[in-house]
């Protein structure tokens, strides 16, 4: 928190939820291979993981519901509704909003923070501050009580989005030395392959020769090895002998150690491996499966905490109970068109659904009739007929027909 201090403004950290500068003072960190959060976003892992919640997060559609009886219903009369379906303030769009909610929230310990402005109880824009324009202080009475300051300035809890990751700690932070060692990988990958560090063999001399003597021997080797020749029979003076190398074990398995902390940095941040483009291990049925997986146990929690988030700063005390905020979460579960179909069909036939909830699901407009719920393969289940009534009696033209 930033406290007055003789004209000048001094910040204090608190010791409940240590950030990682102030762990680096006292030697907390675990060894000196963590990175900051500039280099560890360079490492493609890293950001790909980030990108992968916060844009999964921002292509959902957000929408508000009010509590009708036992079910909720979408409640666009709502003020907050426009805010969220569209634009929340004047130079950004939605999508914007919580995809950069959600990666400021990925790598920086005190989370991100949005501020809704409001006139008369009214929110009229959502605005997000960057991480060093806002403080959070903890009470230490052990409830843990937030208090906000936006550029020095105090604001109200109850208009305040702030999502945080488990921990008081971002992953960023939390898997610094592992993305310290994928970045170490890289960069001798690179020294590697820039310098040519590893010569193929080594010419050894017992004899004493001179410096023509050498100069002779290394243009005899050039002419037979050297520019790319392989094969070639090398004579050399002065008792020379060749020394093949060998790759050691270690350098063998230098692209299995690149892998093992690409699979860590997945774990960091609980996002399957495949989906940060690590497909080693991918089938097509395992993909699928972590896909699931990806939903429910990766993405769910940091969409659950947005939601929960947002509705206590949008809506009055009041409002809360009747009122919600929620993800479209279809778009992520969407199977094929042809499995789409059959799953509609299937629950249209059960009466768990009218045909115009069906179409619904494939963004088509709602039919005439098509709000009965009737199994379209029985014709006793036809709209307007009654279970169990009898056939009617064929005319004299469809007994002509059938003659």
């Amino acid at each position: 928190m930033l406290q007055r201090l003789s004209g000048w403004f001094r910040t204090t950290k608190s010791l409940s939820a240590p950030d990682a500068e102030l762990q680096a003072v006292f030697g907390a960190l675990p060894s000196g291979l963590g990175v900051g959060t500039a280099q560890a976003l360079t490492v493609p892992a890293v950001q790909s993981a980030i990108r992968l919640l916060s844009e999964a997060s921002a292509c959902l559609d957000l929408r508000v519901e009010r509590r009708v009886g036992g079910a909720w219903i979408e409640a666009p009369e709502h003020p907050a509704a426009a805010l969220l379906g569209s634009q929340p303030n004047d130079w950004q769009s939605s999508y914007e909003l919580i995809r950069d909610m959600v990666a400021a929230a990925l790598i920086t310990d005190k989370g991100s923070l949005a501020l809704a402005n409001k006139v008369d109880g009214r929110t009229i824009e959502l605005v997000r501050y960057e991480p060093g324009h806002f403080t959070v202080d903890y009470s230490g009475d052990g409830r843990l009580e937030p208090s906000y300051r936006i550029n020095n300035t105090p604001v109200s809890a109850d208009d305040v989005v702030h999502l945080r990751s488990p921990f008081a700690r971002c992953p960023l932070s939390l898997a610094a030395d592992a993305i310290g060692v994928a970045k170490t990988l890289e960069e001798h990958a690179g020294r590697l392959f820039k310098n040519g560090a590893r010569p193929s063999g080594v010419l050894s001399l017992k004899d004493r020769v001179t410096p023509e003597a050498l100069k002779r021997i290394r243009e005899a080797w050039a002419i037979a090895h050297g520019n790319g020749k392989s094969g070639g029979t090398a004579i050399v003076e002065g008792g020379a002998e060749y020394a093949q190398l060998t790759m050691l074990s270690t350098d063998g398995q230098f692209l299995e150690n690149r892998t093992f902390q690409l699979q860590e940095i997945a774990r960091a941040f609980r996002v399957p491996p495949t989906m940060i483009y690590e497909l080693s291990r991918g089938t097509f049925s395992t993909t699928e499966a972590l896909g699931r997986d990806f939903l429910v146990f990766s993405l769910d929690p940091w969409l659950q905490a947005l939601e929960g988030a947002l509705r206590r700063a949008l809506f009055a005390a009041g409002e809360r109970r009747e009122y919600r905020v929620k993800f479209d979460r279809d778009d992520l579960t969407r199977a094929s068109l042809t499995e789409r179909a059959t799953a509609i069909a299937s629950l249209i036939a059960s009466r768990v659904l009218n045909p115009n909830e069906g179409r619904s699901w494939l963004d088509l407009p709602p039919r005439e009739g098509g709000e009965e719920y009737a199994n379209p393969n029985t014709g006793s289940n036809q709209p307007g007929g009654q279970i169990g009534a009898a056939a009617p009696p064929p005319t004299p033209d469809q007994r002509e027909d059938d003659a």
